[in-house]
This record gives C-alpha cells, sequence and structure tokens, in this order.
C-alpha cells in the first residue's frame, strides 16, 4: 500500500511539473509588454526531457513535503521551479518577476519623471547580471556619501539584490520618502572590499542626458549619456543649433552611456548616416528586423568616442558609424551587450523578461560579450581609470584630444 501511495503522489507530481513547463507565450509586440494567451498554449513534449529528470524533481519535492522542519506549500515550490527555469539559461537578462516585481517594471515602464526621490545614482547591469554604479550626479546623495562609479550594488537596506538581474527594481528599491534613510552595501572591485553606506534620500532632479557645445576650430561636441526617451528629438535640436552656428565637424560622445531605447538610437543613426543598414536582429529561427538609413546624411568629418562602459545602442550607433565608414571612432573596446530582450506577463500578476533576438552590425557582426574595437584606441592615464569621463580635466582628456586632432585634419 506505501508503494501504491508513492505511486500516486508520483503521477500527481508528474502532472504538477508538467504544468508548470506548460506555458502559454503571446504573439506580442517586438519591444512591448505582451500578455500570455491561452491560444498560443504549447503542451510539454516528453521527447525533450530527460524522465530521470523528472522523476528527481518529484522525489525532491516529497522530500522537502515529508522532511523540511516547516510546512511547504507547494505554491512556494513551483513559483520556485519557474524562477529556476530562467536562472537555469545563465542569461543575466532573463529572470522570472513576482507579481510585486512584476508591478514595479510596469510601473517603471510607464513613468517618465521630472523629479523624485532617491540618491541621485544611475545604474546599469554588468555581464553577470550585478546592478552596477555608472557617474553619481552631481551634488547627489551617492556622491557626497563616497559612492564611485564601478561600485556593484549587492544589498538595498541588507537585503540581497544580486539576483534581481534589472536595474530598475534595485533603483525602485532605493527610492522612498524624502529625508528618509536607506542602507546601500556595495562591493568595490578596485579595492576588493564590501561598503556600507547610510544615505539621506533627497529630492533628485532628472539630469539632462545631452549637452552640447562648440569646441576648437569651430569642431561640434555633443554629450549623450543615454538613449532615453526623446532624446533623437533633443538631439536633432542641440544638432540643428551647432550646424546655425556653422561647426565644421563633430564629435559625438558615448562614454559611459549604458544604452536606452532602441527605436531612439535607430533614429539619430539615420540622421547620420547616408543610405545603408544601421543595425538587424535575428532571433533564434533565423528571422531577421533590418533598421536602414534614407540617403539624408551629415556631410562633415564624425567622430564617435566609446569606452568600456558604452553599451547596447551606443554600440549600435557605434557600430553604425564605423561599419558604414561614416566616421571614426576613437577610444576604449565598447562593453558588449547585444541581445534584445521582451517582457511578457501572467494572467496572475508575474511575468517573465527574457532574451528573445541578438543585434547585428551591418557588417553581421554580433558584439555580444565581444565589444566594438575603436578605429582608434586611445587609454587615458591610469589615475583616471576609475573615474567617470566627467569628472575628469577636460585638457587630460587624452581620447577627447585625439577625437580633436583627427576631425581637424579632415576640416
Amino acid at each position: 500500500m506505501f508503494r501504491d501511495k508513492n505511486r500516486v503522489v508520483g503521477i500527481i507530481s508528474l502532472v504538477v511539473i508538467t504544468a508548470i513547463i506548460s506555458f502559454t507565450i503571446s504573439i506580442a509586440a517586438f519591444w512591448g509588454l505582451g500578455y500570455f494567451n491561452p491560444k498560443y498554449e504549447i503542451a510539454f513534449d516528453r521527447k525533450d526531457v530527460n524522465l530521470d529528470t523528472i522523476k528527481k524533481f518529484t522525489q525532491t519535492r516529497n522530500i522537502l513535503k515529508a522532511h523540511y522542519y516547516e510546512n511547504v506549500n507547494d505554491d512556494v515550490l513551483l513559483e520556485g521551479a519557474i524562477a529556476g527555469m530562467t536562472d537555469s539559461l545563465k542569461d543575466p537578462y532573463t529572470v522570472y518577476y513576482t507579481k510585486e516585481q512584476m508591478k514595479v517594471f510596469t510601473d517603471i515602464q510607464k513613468k517618465t519623471e521630472d523629479t523624485y526621490v532617491g540618491i541621485g545614482v544611475p545604474v546599469t547591469l554588468d555581464n553577470n547580471g550585478v546592478v552596477t554604479v555608472l557617474d553619481p550626479f552631481d551634488d547627489s546623495p551617492a556622491r557626497n556619501a563616497g559612492i564611485k562609479q564601478g561600485d556593484k550594488i549587492i544589498k538595498v537596506d541588507d537585503k540581497d539584490v544580486t539576483a534581481f538581474k534589472d536595474e530598475g527594481m534595485v533603483v525602485s528599491m532605493i527610492k522612498g520618502k524624502e529625508n528618509t534613510k536607506v542602507k546601500i552595501t556595495v562591493y568595490r572591485p578596485a579595492e576588493g572590499k564590501t561598503i556600507d553606506f547610510d544615505i539621506i534620500r533627497k529630492k533628485i532632479k532628472a539630469v539632462i542626458n545631452i549637452r552640447s557645445e562648440i569646441l576648437d576650430n569651430k569642431i561640434g561636441y555633443i554629450k549623450l549619456k543615454m538613449f532615453d526617451e526623446q532624446i533623437a528629438n533633443n538631439f536633432e535640436e542641440h544638432l540643428k543649433r551647432l550646424l546655425d552656428k556653422g561647426i565644421k565637424g563633430l564629435i559625438i560622445d558615448v562614454r559611459d552611456n549604458p544604452g536606452g531605447l532602441y527605436d531612439e538610437v535607430v533614429q539619430i543613426a539615420d540622421r547620420l548616416l547616408p543610405e545603408g543598414v544601421i543595425v538587424y536582429t535575428k532571433d533564434r529561427a533565423g528571422k531577421k528586423v533590418v533598421q536602414k538609413s534614407d540617403n539624408e546624411n551629415l556631410k562633415m568629418p564624425l567622430a564617435i568616442l566609446v569606452n568600456e562602459n558604452s553599451a547596447s545602442a551606443s554600440e549600435i550607433l557605434a557600430g553604425a558609424v564605423k561599419d558604414n565608414k561614416k566616421g571614426v571612432l576613437v577610444g576604449a573596446k565598447t562593453f558588449g551587450k547585444g541581445l534584445v530582450q521582451t517582457t511578457y506577463q501572467y494572467s496572475d500578476g508575474t511575468g517573465i523578461k527574457l532574451t528573445i533576438a541578438r543585434y547585428f552590425t551591418p557588417s553581421d557582426v554580433c558584439i555580444q560579450g565581444i565589444g566594438i574595437k575603436p578605429d582608434i584606441e586611445v587609454k587615458l592615464d591610469e589615475k583616471y581609470k576609475e573615474m567617470p569621463v566627467s569628472q575628469m580635466p577636460r585638457e587630460d582628456d587624452s581620447q577627447l584630444n585625439k577625437a580633436l586632432e583627427l576631425i581637424k585634419e579632415q576640416i
């Protein structure tokens, strides 16, 4: 009888795990938020799974239910199994969201804030999916507390955030009510140590992610900190002002720029490039989606400044300019993020963000994990190695000065 009972439990568990693996997917907008639709349900195919693995799953579930020191809820186990599916892919950009995390994610996607309450620290994901600090805002609580570019945020208020794999989630935890305290724990690779910061949240005015000026010999300079919403329109306005003032060449600086919106960078690249391919994506089935520029282009010498923190959309711009031979890349090899994500939401409010395709430059190179090598590699002085380029004295910026030299030669 005991053996029959175990067999029944095993059969029930097999049905449960089959239900987990049987999931639904929606045909959604390529870049939008999708919702699962039963119409597209895909049945679990046993041929793809080793039955011993299913047996091990059921045995593990039974052991936990029978011997764990507290009562175990099946829903908790199943939620953990679903999260484990995404973790097993070892992709820092593929992650399962709980209902609470998914709400935060969707709220982040909808918001465009002029001001917020936080500590003023822009972040990005490194290749391991760990949230990494970029250049803290000037006179921000983060900068004043001593947080530096390159610090890895590993805890917020003593809660481990290394498994979140989403910078927006961590930022939402850092935000809060004005004049309240938040504890930020970082790992600083340059010093090989963990540091705790107790920081008082303040009202932060959102940073304008573009600025421009005219340098020597009427050479225009545009700094792009991030490819956020409306940045393409803002870029066009700044470029027009520079052109009206008679610039003879242009330098675009995307150093320490972690990327942003795909459509925005495509629009900027289109303004700069002659007719040709800007970028294309390719999914697992080999389907390509190609973005092309028209014949209108910037008819003057062009240089793009890049470094190891230039990622994603920054690399799309750099790769398009380099491969179309429209300008020269100066600086250091880029970060190497060439993956495309989308997000689907389940009916219970949970969701999944997953990688669905790869970026390719016009020369058919996927830069994921590789980056883009500049045409002219220029190293900064060692004393500025851990410093954001925005904090470096202009006269010591050897990368910018090299770009100026190259543009002057072409004018």
